[in-house]
C-alpha cells in the first residue's frame, strides 16, 4: 500500500507508506470577533431596558422577548468562543485542534433556545388564566428598539451565514427576534385601541413558534454534525461515484466522509487500483477535485492492489 501527502495548494508533496490529505482548509474560518462584540453589548444593554420595561409595563411579551435576548447574549457568547477555540493550532492530544468546538457551540446554542422557549411557554399559557393590563404604548417603543437592535445584530453575521452553521446559529438567532420585536410592535397597537389583554400571551406564544421554527434547522443539522454524519450539502453517493470514476480505479472502501468543524470537511477511503500506485500527480488532482467538487478540503486516500489483500490487513473493512 502506498499513499501521497499534498501539504499546500502549490502541490508539495513527497510519495512514501501513508495518506493523502488534500490542501488545506477549503474556507478558512472567517473572524467575526468585532461582530460578536458589538453584537453583545447592544443585546445586554437591550435586555436591561427591556426587562424593566416589561417589569413596569406588566408585559409578558416584552419579558419572554427579554428573555429570549438574555439567551442569545450566551448564545453569542458560546459561538464567539467556539470561534476562538477553532482556531488553535493543534497538539499531540488535540490532532484537530479544537475546531469540533464550533459544532459543540452549534449544538448548545440550539438546545438552550428551545428549553428557554418552554419557559416561555409556560407563562404565557398561564397569563391566559389571569389576563393583567398591560401598557401598549411602552411595549412599542421597547420592541421598537428591539427591531434596531436585532436588525443591526444580524446584519452583522449574514454574510457568514450560508457558509458556517456556527454563525448561522448566531443569525438567525438575531434575525427571529427582529421579526418578534415587530411583532410585539403590532400587539402594542392593537392592545392601545381595543384594550384586548389577552393579546399579550398570544403574541407570547407567537415568539415561541417563531423561535422553535427557526432553530429546528439548526438543531437537526448541528445533531448530525456533532455525530460525525456528512455534513448538509455534501452528496455520498456522488462523492462515491466520482472516486469509483477516477481512471484505474477498480472498487473503492472504507469511504467515510465527516467534519471536522463547522466549516472544514475530512474524507478518508482506500481505493482499490490492480495496476499499483498510480503516482502523486493522480493523487494530488484527486484531492484537488474532491475540494473544488464537494467541499472538501482534508482528504486521505490509501492506494491498495487487491482487495483481497485489504481484507487481510482490515479483516473489518467496510465495501
Amino acid at each position: 500500500m502506498m499513499g501521497h501527502h499534498d501539504h499546500s495548494d502549490h502541490g508539495h508533496s513527497h510519495d512514501h507508506g501513508g495518506d493523502a490529505h488534500g490542501p488545506g482548509h477549503l474556507h478558512a474560518p472567517a473572524s467575526f470577533g468585532k461582530a460578536f462584540a458589538l453584537g453583545i453589548t447592544l443585546n445586554v444593554g437591550f435586555v436591561a431596558v427591556e426587562a424593566a420595561y416589561g417589569l413596569l409595563a406588566n408585559s409578558v411579551a416584552l419579558l419572554a422577548d427579554a428573555g429570549h435576548n438574555l439567551s442569545d447574549v450566551l448564545g453569542l457568547i458560546v459561538a464567539w468562543a467556539a470561534t476562538v477555540l477553532a482556531k488553535r493550532a493543534p497538539t499531540s492530544r488535540y490532532t484537530y485542534g479544537m475546531k469540533g468546538s464550533s459544532i459543540l457551540a452549534a449544538l448548545f446554542n440550539a438546545v438552550f433556545l428551545l428549553v428557554a422557549v418552554g419557559a416561555i411557554a409556560w407563562e404565557a399559557v398561564q397569563r391566559f388564566g389571569e389576563p393583567a393590563p398591560v401598557a401598549g404604548k411602552t411595549v412599542m417603543v421597547v420592541a421598537a428598539v428591539g427591531i434596531a437592535v436585532n436588525g443591526v445584530t444580524a446584519w452583522l453575521f449574514a454574510s457568514g451565514a450560508k457558509g458556517d452553521i456556527n454563525i448561522k446559529g448566531a443569525f438567525l438567532h438575531m434575525a427571529a427576534d427582529t421579526a418578534v420585536s415587530a411583532g410585539v410592535v403590532l400587539a402594542g397597537l392593537v392592545i392601545i385601541y381595543t384594550g384586548w389583554a389577552w393579546l399579550d400571551p398570544v403574541v407570547s406564544l407567537g415568539i415561541v413558534a417563531v423561535i422553535v421554527w427557526s432553530t429546528w434547522g439548526l438543531l437537526h443539522d448541528s445533531l448530525k454534525l456533532s455525530l460525525a454524519a456528512v455534513p448538509p450539502g455534501i452528496d455520498p453517493d456522488a462523492v462515491r461515484r466520482h472516486l469509483g470514476g477516477l481512471p484505474g480505479v477498480a472498487e473503492l472502501h472504507d469511504l467515510h466522509i465527516w467534519p471536522m468543524s463547522t466549516t472544514e470537511t475530512a474524507l478518508t477511503s482506500h481505493l482499490v487500483i490492480p495496476g499499483g500506485h498510480p503516482g502523486d500527480a493522480f493523487l494530488m488532482q484527486a484531492a484537488h477535485d474532491l475540494r473544488e467538487k464537494f467541499g472538501i478540503g482534508h482528504t486521505t486516500l490509501q492506494v491498495e492492489t487487491s482487495a483481497d489483500n485489504a481484507c487481510a490487513l482490515a479483516p473489518d473493512h467496510v465495501v
